[in-house]
């Protein structure tokens, strides 16, 4: 079966949901709901993959510092998403947009049945225009918060895998970084961007290096993985600075926005 044209996922991570003040930014939450809002007026299904309910339930609880422990980071999750799906709720409304919440664990990912009915879901959502806004389902889960080798890596792997399980035509993946580079940006002022990747090998891996936010849990590198996930199933992949959400108008119409990595 081929990939739909019209059909983009896209992942918002915490850096980009939360402020330096480890708050919630909030003209973040609008300028993104406003985007893909408007996106979607144009003939686009939109599938919205979220990082940020740690970070957003921590700030919630008032907690000085983030959580160590897993029950209070679980705790947190599960405070945090509430008040996530409230902001995305009540910003997606303003542009007269419905969203509905999918939580997922591994486990729903690689059982058959529940892969198909998944699917069939995301599918019905999407036929009445509904957007629908993934995420971990951290409350319950702890391979994304505690492993060594974090499943989705904030949700990273988790947009890819529910790309090609939509079988979306293009995977955006915004960061709080405009691309790979081919050197850290915060260490090389003189860094220039890439904008179009053929194949992902170890060279490219290697420019990744460690560069991550410090209020998320992915770096550069699980976005490669996301990103050879996708493309291995032909779909096209852009990293791109999730502060500046506009650039999905660029990226949709196929001008340069962030880094390229192309479909096989």
């Amino acid at each position: 079966m081929g990939l739909y044209q019209n059909r983009i996922v896209i992942k918002v991570g915490t850096s980009t949901l939360t402020n330096e003040m480890g708050k919630s930014d909030l003209r973040s939450f609008d300028r993104l709901a406003c985007v893909l809002s408007d996106i979607q007026n144009m003939g686009y299904e939109v599938i919205l993959v979220s990082s940020g309910a740690i970070a957003v339930g921590t700030n919630k609880l008032k907690m000085k510092e983030h959580p160590s422990s897993m029950r209070m980071k679980q705790a947190a999750a599960a405070v945090g998403q509430c008040s996530i799906m409230h902001l995305y709720d009540k910003f997606f409304g303003d542009y007269d947009k419905t969203i509905a919440q999918i939580l997922l664990n591994a486990e729903d990912i690689e059982q058959e049945e529940k892969k198909e009915n998944l699917t069939n879901t995301f599918n019905a959502l999407l036929e009445m225009g509904i957007i629908p806004v993934v995420n971990e389902n951290d409350s319950v889960s702890y391979t994304e918060i505690e492993s060594a080798e974090r499943l989705f890596g904030d949700n990273d792997m988790l947009s890819a895998v529910v790309a090609v399980l939509c079988r979306a035509k293009q995977l955006i993946i915004l960061s709080d970084i405009n691309g790979l580079y081919d050197a850290d940006p915060r260490l090389y002022p003189n860094a220039k961007l890439i904008n179009r990747i053929e194949q992902i090998d170890e060279t490219v891996y290697c420019l990744a290096g460690c560069a991550g936010s410090r209020r998320g849990t992915g770096g550069m590198r699980t976005k490669l993985q996301a990103a050879s996930l996708a493309t291995a199933q032909g779909i096209d992949t852009i990293i791109a600075n999730g502060k500046r959400p506009q650039s999905i108008y660029d990226i949709v119409k196929g001008v340069n926005a962030g880094t390229l990595f192309v479909g096989k």
